[in-house]
C-alpha cells in the first residue's frame, strides 16, 4: 500500500503590523495592481483569489488585519488559523519594526513551531530620504537569527511585491508549479483599479495562470 500525499490545494496567508505601514496597500498592489495614497483604516478584510495551474484549482485566502491591537482574541484565532505570515513595517518608523518582533513571538507561542512560514516585509522603500531602519540590521535579524525570510518593498512603487507572495506561497507549501506561473503570468492579475473590497466581506476572483486558459 503506498502513502500518496496530496499538494496544498488551499492557503491562508495574513498580513500583520502596525497601523499606517501599508498592508492593505501590498494586498491591493497583488490583487489589483493598485495604489491608494490615502491611508485606510482596516478593521479585518478577507480575500479570496483562485488560480488554475495545470488544471487544478488552488484557493488563496489572504487576511488583512487592523493595526491596532484591541482584539487579541481575535488575533490569537487569525494566527492558530493561518499557515503564512507577512510581518509588515515601514522604514521610516522604528516603532512598527518593535511591533513585527513582538508579533513574530506572539505567532511562534499560538502556532508553537519554531519553523512556521514568515516573511519580514520592510515596506515603503520609495520614501528612502526618511529611512530611519537599516535593511542590514534587520536583515542580520531576520535571517541570520530568527530564520526568516526578509524583503523590503514598495507598494507606491511596485517593487518586490510579487515577490513577497512568492515567498509566503512557496513556504506554505503550494505546489511548486505556482512559482513560476507567477513570474510568468503577472499581466493576468486583475486590472479593475476601481473596485475596492468591501469591509469584511470575502472577495472571490477567478484568474488563469499559465500559457493560455488551460493552465501552465
Amino acid at each position: 500500500m503506498s502513502l500518496v500525499v496530496k499538494e496544498k490545494t488551499e492557503v491562508r496567508l495574513v498580513f500583520l503590523g502596525a497601523a499606517g505601514v501599508g498592508k492593505t496597500a501590498l494586498i491591493s498592489r497583488f490583487l489589483q495592481d493598485t495604489f491608494e495614497p490615502k491611508h485606510r483604516r482596516t478593521v479585518e478584510e478577507l480575500h479570496s483569489k483562485e488560480f488554475d495551474i495545470g488544471g487544478a484549482k488552488v484557493t488563496i485566502h489572504i487576511m488583512d488585519t487592523s493595526g491596532s491591537y484591541s482584539f487579541p482574541a481575535m488575533r490569537k484565532l487569525c494566527i492558530q488559523n493561518s499557515d503564512a505570515f507577512a510581518l509588515v513595517y515601514a522604514i521610516n518608523d522604528p516603532d512598527s519594526l518593535e511591533a513585527v518582533k513582538s508579533l513574530r513571538d506572539e505567532i511562534l507561542a499560538v502556532k508553537e513551531d519554531k519553523f512556521t512560514p514568515i516573511v519580514v516585509v520592510g515596506n515603503k522603500t520609495d520614501r528612502h530620504g526618511e529611512r530611519t531602519v537599516s535593511s542590514e540590521d534587520v536583515l542580520s535579524t531576520v535571517e541570520l537569527d530568527w530564520n526568516n525570510s526578509f524583503l523590503e518593498t514598495s507598494a507606491k512603487e511596485n517593487n518586490n511585491v510579487l515577490e513577497v507572495f512568492r515567498e509566503l506561497l512557496q513556504q506554505a507549501n503550494l505546489p511548486s508549479r505556482l512559482s513560476p506561473a507567477l513570474r510568468r503570468r503577472r499581466e493576468t492579475f486583475p486590472q479593475d483599479g476601481n473596485k475596492r473590497p468591501p469591509m469584511n466581506k470575502d472577495h472571490s476572483c477567478l484568474i488563469s495562470l499559465g500559457r493560455g486558459a488551460g493552465g501552465v
